[in-house]
C-alpha cells in the first residue's frame, strides 16, 4: 500500500510540475558577443511532422542555452520555413538563423530512397558557416545531459559510430570550409555513391576511412586538433541501449548526449512515447524546464471541456436515446439488421477509442496527453453505450486495460528492460480473457437489441393481433 501511495504521489508531483511549466517557459539567454564556435541544426519543410521538428529544435536549443555553452546557437533554415517560426527562434530562443535554398537531391530515383530524407542534404550547408572555427552539427532528436564544448577541440571532421561500421550523422564536428562545401556540391552534381540517398549515406561515402581514424580525446591545454577522429559513443548514446538495462552504462567517453535514431512515430516529443518508451519523459522534462507547453494549453482546455460536456449530456439524455432505439420500424430482413447492427456497434466502439488519440496535440506532455485521451475515450464510449444500450463495464474494459497497462509500463522499479518487457507481456496475457469476455457480452447485447426491435412493435402502436380473414 505504501508503495502504491508513493507512486501516486510521484504522479501528482509530475502533474504539478507540468502545470507550472505550462505557465512559465524559461527564456533563452541572449548571445554574448561574437563567438568562434557554434552548435547548429537545420529545419526544412515538406514532411507531415514539420511542426513537431520545429518544437524539438527549440527545446534542444534552449537546453543548450541553459547549459551555458560557450558557442552560438545556429539554425540553418530553408527559405520556405514560416517566418513566425523563425521569429520565435530569433527573438524568444536567442538563435541565429541562416536562410538557405534547398539543395536538390540527385538520389530521388534510387529504389531504396525514402522521401522523408529528400531535403536532409541541406545539412551540407554547415560547411559554409565559415564565420566559425568549429561547428557541432546536430539533429533535433538529441538530449544533452551536460556541456560538450570540448568537441570544438576536435579536427576537420569527427563523428560517432553507433553502428559498428557506419558513423551516425545525428551529431558530428566539422571545420567549416568553402572549398569543402563547393567540392561536396560538385560531388552531388556528378552523382557520388550514396547508399541511402540521404545525408547519412553521402557523408559516409565522402569520409570513407573514418573508421580507421584514432579516437578523440580532448587535449588538456584546450588546443584544437587537426585531422579526422572518431568520437566516443558517449556523445551519441542510442536510446535503445538504455531500454535493455534501464540505465546508462556507456564506458566510452562522457555520457553526454542521448539520440533517438528510431522510427519517426517513436520520437521522444510525442505524448505517447512515454511510458511506452521510458526515455520519452526525459525529453519532456527538458521541454517543461525550458519551452513550456503554452502553445497546446488552449487546445487541451477546449477538448477537456468538450469531453466533460459529452459525459454530462449522455448522462442526462439517456432515457431519450433509449426511446429512440425502440422507435424504429422492424426491418424486412432480420439477418441483415442483425449483421449491420453488430458491425455498427463494434466500429463505433473502435472509433470511440481511436478518434481521441488523434485529437490530442502531438507534442503535449505524456501525462497530460494520456489523461486527455482517457477522458476523450470515456466520453465517446458513453455515447456508444447509450445509443446501442450496451453494458457499460464491458465497453469500458479496454479503457481499464489501457489504464492498467500505463501503470505497468510506468512502474519505476524494474531491475532491467527484460523484466519490464516480461511484466508487460504477462499483463497483456492476463487481460486477454477479460477483453474476450467483454466482447462476447457486447455481441450478446447487440443480439438482444435486434430481437427486441424485430419482435416488439413501435412504441405507441397497438399490440392487438389482427383478425383472421378465414
Amino acid at each position: 500500500m505504501e508503495t502504491r501511495l508513493g507512486f501516486s504521489w510521484r504522479i501528482l508531483v509530475v502533474l504539478t510540475a507540468i502545470l507550472a511549466g505550462i505557465e512559465c517557459g524559461a527564456v533563452a539567454e541572449k548571445p554574448r558577443g561574437k563567438r568562434r564556435h557554434a552548435y547548429a541544426s537545420m529545419m526544412y519543410m515538406g514532411t507531415p511532422r514539420d511542426y513537431e521538428f520545429f518544437v524539438a529544435t527549440r527545446v534542444m536549443m534552449r537546453s543548450l542555452s541553459k547549459l551555458r555553452v560557450d558557442a552560438d546557437l545556429v539554425v540553418i533554415a530553408s527559405i520556405d520555413v514560416p517566418s513566425r517560426w523563425l521569429r520565435a527562434l530569433k527573438e524568444e530562443d536567442g538563435v541565429k538563423v541562416v536562410r538557405v535554398e534547398n539543395l536538390r537531391n540527385p538520389y530521388e530515383k534510387q529504389d531504396n530512397f525514402n522521401s522523408r530524407f529528400k531535403l536532409t542534404l541541406n545539412k551540407l550547408y554547415a560547411w559554409s558557416l565559415v564565420a566559425y572555427d568549429r561547428v557541432v552539427m546536430l539533429d533535433s532528436d538529441n538530449i544533452f545531459l551536460q556541456r560538450t564544448d570540448e568537441l570544438f577541440q576536435c579536427g576537420q571532421f569527427c563523428a560517432v559510430f553507433i553502428n559498428p561500421c557506419i558513423f551516425h550523422t545525428g551529431l558530428f564536428v566539422l571545420q567549416p570550409s568553402i572549398d569543402v562545401f563547393n567540392n561536396m556540391l560538385h560531388e552531388l552534381e556528378i552523382g557520388r555513391e550514396n547508399p541511402d540517398g540521404a545525408d547519412q549515406g553521402f557523408l559516409a561515402s565522402y569520409f570513407p576511412d573514418l573508421l580507421d581514424r584514432p579516437m578523440f580525446h580532448p587535449p588538456a591545454n584546450g588546443s584544437k586538433l587537426d585531422g579526422f577522429y572518431r568520437l566516443p559513443l558517449g556523445y551519441q548514446m542510442d536510446a535503445s541501449y538504455y531500454y535493455l538495462k534501464l540505465r546508462w552504462s556507456i564506458p566510452c567517453g562522457p555520457n553526454s548526449v542521448i539520440t533517438f535514431p528510431s522510427a519517426p512515430w517513436l520520437k521522444p516529443w510525442y505524448w505517447w512515447s512515454w511510458p511506452v518508451l521510458p526515455l520519452g519523459l526525459s525529453w519532456h522534462e527538458q521541454r517543461r524546464k525550458s519551452l513550456g507547453y503554452n502553445s497546446e494549453l488552449l487546445v487541451m482546455l477546449i477538448q477537456s471541456a468538450m469531453y466533460l460536456a459529452i459525459l454530462a449530456v449522455t448522462r442526462l439524455v439517456r432515457p431519450s436515446l433509449t426511446k429512440l432505439c425502440y422507435n424504429r420500424k422492424p426491418e424486412k430482413s432480420i439477418a441483415l439488421l442483425h449483421a449491420s447492427l453488430k458491425v455498427a456497434g463494434i466500429w463505433s466502439i473502435m472509433a470511440a477509442y481511436t478518434v481521441p488519440f488523434f485529437l490530442v496535440p502531438r507534442t503535449v506532455h505524456p501525462v497530460l496527453g494520456w489523461s486527455l485521451y482517457l477522458l476523450g475515450s470515456a466520453a465517446l464510449t458513453s455515447i456508444v453505450i447509450n445509443v446501442f444500450l450496451l453494458p457499460g463495464l464491458s465497453v469500458l474494459t479496454p479503457w481499464l486495460g489501457i489504464l492498467g497497462s500505463l501503470f505497468v509500463m510506468a512502474w519505476p522499479w524494474y531491475s532491467d528492460g527484460v523484466v519490464r518487457a516480461l511484466a508487460v507481456f504477462a499483463y497483456a496475457f492476463c487481460c486477454a480473457p477479460f477483453v474476450w469476455g467483454a466482447l462476447m457480452k457486447i455481441l450478446g447485447s447487440l443480439q438482444t437489441l435486434v430481437e427486441r426491435e424485430a419482435f416488439f412493435p413501435r412504441l405507441g402502436e397497438s399490440t392487438e393481433l389482427p383478425n383472421k380473414l378465414y
